[in-house]
């Protein structure tokens, strides 16, 4: 076991390495390490390999505040997202920080030695280790790497070509001249179509149900003319700012005045498909932002669709045949190469255990406190994005939150922090129930819960959010329980309560 470090952070994609650097740059004398199960930088960048992959988010909002999105690329692809990351390690000089190959199994609290010791395996050698550390930073994202989600079809046995998720893309797959059916119709799916549409014979969409698609201009030409024109990181500076009221403008207005913004969305879809478009291909049940919206760069996949290089079927599986889908309605889909674009499997904490001093931690019956840190958990912290914005957005200022609550602790000689509810404020929702997305009802039962007001309330609003982290005093009494540094002890060997 190596020496008890100050941080452990778990999870070396867009989360972890934010919190890295601002732990480098805010507290340079901290000591910590990045756990990353994988092989390089990334996280999600490194994991999805499929055709088109790119960022749903503007890069914009989505590339972090300390280190502009320096590119003219409105969503970016996969590579240079994860390229990206990595030269944001090396230009902080947290690249050495980092230990690849690592999958973090469990994290034991012990209150004696106000410790936590993290149980973990070397994947790659199969060698088991070990780390302690004051502090925990789980920024694992809230998916499972290992497997997407995936229903099973009937008679999906006697399809003779391909069935393929995109969490587990085949390497160098070639889909050249063959028919592929993509059953989808969120992020994923609307990436991939217009991608495979190049080579493939022809794409199909396949949904039960419509999602809102809409167009954004794939290259800022505005930032691209006053970068020309300003000093040195003035156009991406203005780029965040306005793209950030641009997106939670739209929110607002889908949330105020959501059939005028049903129109908004719909009647683009319209003029970019002329006699393509369907009522009940592209017009959705729900309301604006009941689930997030899926932005195309350029309209490319209304282009597809179109040019007849990709279709749209609105319509439920009946079960697979040995050359396709057989459909309710009857109609039957040829295909090749299947795609199953249905979602991710949500898991919390990169599916690592949680125990304090032995007793297991449900997370499910706990809220977070200010986003970040959870109720009766000591000394741990949770990154979670936004969901009505650029995830980075909230991540990044869940770093600068943890970075004054670290030099808060130095400053009045307390070593733990434990968030109490003492208002009974727990809801029976969960922190997404506002997203009626399939995913976000799946993981109901594995979600924190909502809380009835501040600090419990996790709200989505980027301006409250720095206010509460950012701005309001670290101290409070009321729901935050304090301990100072105790005696160095020798922790206790782990035990678990079942």
């Amino acid at each position: 076991m190596s020496k008890v470090l100050d941080v452990v952070i778990i999870g070396a994609g867009v989360s972890g390495v934010g919190m890295a650097c601002r732990l480098k740059t805010e507290q340079p004398n901290k000591s910590f390490v990045v756990l990353e199960r994988r092989q390089r930088v990334g996280g999600t960048w490194d994991l999805f390999r499929y055709p088109g992959v790119r960022s749903d988010s503007d890069m914009f909002t989505y590339g972090f505040q300390f280190k502009p999105w320096r590119d003219y690329r409105t969503l970016a692809d996969g590579t240079s997202i994860r390229n990206y990351l990595g030269e944001t390690t090396q230009d902080f000089g947290v690249a050495d920080r980092i230990e690849y190959g690592i999958h973090c199994l469990a994290a034991d609290w012990d209150s004696e030695a106000q410790l936590w010791t993290i149980s973990a395996v070397h994947e790659p050698s199969g060698e088991k280790r070990s780390y302690q550390a004051r502090f925990v930073v789980s920024a694992q994202g809230y998916y499972n790497y290992d497997q997407g989600y995936r229903p099973s079809f009937k008679g999906e046995e006697n399809f003779k070509g391909q069935i393929i998720h995109p969490q587990k893309w085949p390497e160098n797959l070639d889909y050249t001249g063959k028919k592929v059916v993509v059953i989808g119709s969120g992020a994923t799916a609307v990436t991939l179509i217009p991608a495979m549409a190049e080579k493939a014979a022809k794409v199909t969409m396949l949904q039960r149900s419509p999602t809102y698609i809409f167009s954004l201009p794939g290259w800022d030409r505005m930032t691209q003319v006053l970068d020309k024109i300003l000093p040195s990181g003035w156009s991406f500076a203005i780029a965040r700012k306005r793209n950030l009221e641009i997106w939670q403008s739209t929110y607002r207005l889908c949330k105020r005045f959501p059939n005028a913004m049903r129109k908004f969305f719909v009647g683009q879809a319209k003029r970019h498909l002329g006699h393509a478009y369907t009522d009940k291909d592209f017009n959705p049940a729900y309301e604006p932002w009941d689930q997030r919206l899926c932005a195309v760069p350029n309209a490319n996949l209304f282009t597809a669709i179109r040019g007849g290089r990709a279709e749209v079927v609105t319509d439920k599986i009946d079960h697979f045949t040995a050359s396709g889908i057989q459909l309710a309605s009857g109609k039957t889909l040829e295909a090749d190469i299947i795609v199953t674009a249905t979602g991710l499997q949500v898991q919390m904490f990169g599916g690592m255990s949680l125990h304090v001093d032995g007793a297991p931690y449900k997370t499910a019956e706990k809220m977070a406190y200010k986003s970040v840190l959870m109720q009766d958990l000591p000394n741990f912290a949770w990154i979670f994005g936004y969901i009505n914005l650029s995830w980075t957005m909230k991540a990044d200022m869940s770093s600068l939150y943890l970075c004054r609550l670290f030099a808060h602790m130095d400053q009045h000689g307390q070593a733990v922090v434990i968030p109490r509810d003492r208002e009974n404020s727990a809801l029976d929702t969960s922190v997404l129930d506002q997203l009626t997305a399939g995913y976000v009802q799946r993981a109901k039962h594995l979600l924190p819960r909502q809380g009835k007001a501040m600090p419990w309330l996790v709200r989505h609003h980027y301006q409250e959010d720095r206010e509460m982290m950012l701005r309001t005093p670290i101290a409070d009494p009321q729901h935050l329980e304090t301990q100072p540094l105790r005696p160095v002890a020798e922790p206790a060997p782990l035990r678990r309560v079942a």
